[in-house]
């Protein structure tokens, strides 16, 4: 009987210890799981919201042609389901950052006219390839739902960049000095 009053007033404060302690624990910057070390890095790298915006529409491209390709090979890999669900998802994750990073410039009022542009473009580019993937193919059933997700989130971004442009006010134009 003793014995076991020991153990468990051990375990209480051990518990009660090791709670105490995870609270004090805050992690420094979540890295999104749908990056590589190096794309963090560079989103990192990159200080302002233009060039963020630049990089995340180019990883959704990377992700897109990666998830093109994979439907696409001969011998499929063991976890297909997995890796196609999860490369949408990383595109539909890219475009939301995208997104985000719109309005983060437009609330610190800083130029985007080109990358805008570009996303509005690429966007475009990227909402055609999705709905002719949607039409069916090899395996549908099994990215079906996500394909639909990407779809809705391509179709957000797209609508946050019209908004945008129509909102951001044009670069100066400088004139000569007379």
């Amino acid at each position: 009987m003793r014995l076991r009053s020991v153990v468990l007033i051990f375990l209480a404060l051990l518990i009660f210890d090791s709670s105490a302690h995870a609270s004090v624990f805050v992690p420094q910057q979540a890295k999104k799981d749908y990056l590589t070390d190096s794309e963090a890095d560079r989103i990192r790298d990159a200080m302002l919201p233009p060039d963020r915006l630049k990089l995340f529409v180019s990883f959704a491209e990377d992700r897109l042609k990666k998830f093109q390709y994979e439907l696409a090979r001969a011998t499929p890999e063991g976890r297909r389901a997995e890796i196609l669900n999860s490369l949408l998802n990383a595109y539909s994750g890219c475009m939301d950052d995208a997104a985000d990073q719109i309005a983060l410039a437009q609330e610190k009022q800083i130029d985007i006219h080109g990358p805008l542009k570009t996303m509005q473009s690429k966007g475009k580019e990227f909402l055609e390839t999705l709905n002719k993937l949607n039409e069916g193919g090899p395996e549908y059933d099994t990215y079906k739902e996500t394909l639909q997700d990407a779809i809705e989130g391509t179709k957000d971004a797209l609508a946050d960049a019209d908004k945008a442009a129509k909102e951001v006010t044009p670069a100066p134009i400088r004139r000569k000095p007379s």
